[in-house]
């Protein structure tokens, strides 16, 4: 049922039964790609999202005899969705439901990229942050402290300097390890104003029932505070077709919050 629904919603072709997902997010020119095509090598193959005409590339690798599915998103700055980029990867994320997300940063821009992990993290706990480009920050002397980063955020992070091919083997390994339930990641929620925080809280307790534990209810929320009506409809979609992972009774969501 699930490789139906990622070929039919994204026009995504798992290599074999079972295989695990893993998007791959990233703002452009974080070396995102070079990651990608390190990773899968020859094992992989282009095409368009489904319906869109953005392009994607999907690729595969093995490592401790477990098959990975590597789906490299456009590069995208945030996942709001402004553009037709931006709009794939967050539905990717959110409703392809992969089994982990990597987010890979600019290791000399932190402070700028580190906006796209957080949204990531508000959708997904399945996350991984690839601090590429370390090779970069040593030659402008900057220094990032993987170790602080990982407490900070609450999920697993690997530097790499993926054009020297340094640090993937440790990539792979986080992947492995989250995937497998070795590494379960709690990602750091951003809390906003007293105000703001009590209507998220008034909004997850009635969206929390109407999602059945399939989307995060708190980011929803967020979605609908900022004005997102839209993101309702798309769940509504979701829920309704057959070829959608398994889940009962999520059929109505937008008209449910939208007549309330």
């Amino acid at each position: 049922m699930r490789n139906q629904h990622l070929f039919h919603k994204f026009g995504i072709k798992a290599d074999v039964p079972d295989q695990k997902v893993i998007a791959l997010a990233g703002n452009p020119n974080t070396g995102k790609s070079t990651v990608f095509n390190t990773l899968t090598g020859l094992h992989q193959h282009t095409g368009n999202w489904h319906g869109k005409t953005v392009g994607y590339a999907q690729g595969s690798f093995t490592f401790n005899n477990e098959s990975f599915l590597l789906i490299d998103l456009p590069g995208t700055y945030s996942l709001l969705p402004n553009s037709v980029e931006e709009q794939v990867a967050r539905d990717f994320i959110c409703f392809g439901k992969p089994d982990l997300t990597v987010v890979v940063v600019d290791a000399t821009a932190l402070e700028r990229h580190l906006n796209l992990a957080f949204q990531v993290m508000e959708i997904t706990s399945q996350a991984l942050l690839c601090v590429n480009l370390m090779d970069e920050a040593k030659k402008k002397g900057v220094e990032v402290d993987l170790v602080a980063l990982e407490k900070k955020l609450g999920i697993p992070v690997v530097g790499t300097s993926a054009r020297n091919g340094d640090g993937l083997n440790k990539l792979q390994q986080g992947i492995y390890d989250i995937t497998s339930g070795f590494i379960n990641p709690f990602p750091a929620s951003i809390r906003y104003s007293e105000p703001l925080e009590k209507k998220i809280a008034e909004l997850e307790f009635y969206l929390k029932p109407l999602l059945h534990g399939m989307i995060n209810p708190r980011w929803v929320a967020l979605r609908l505070l900022d004005g997102d009506e839209k993101i309702l409809q798309e769940i509504d979609a979701w829920f309704s077709d057959p070829f959608s992972l398994s889940f009962q009774g999520g059929k109505g969501v937008a008209a449910k919050c939208l007549h309330s």
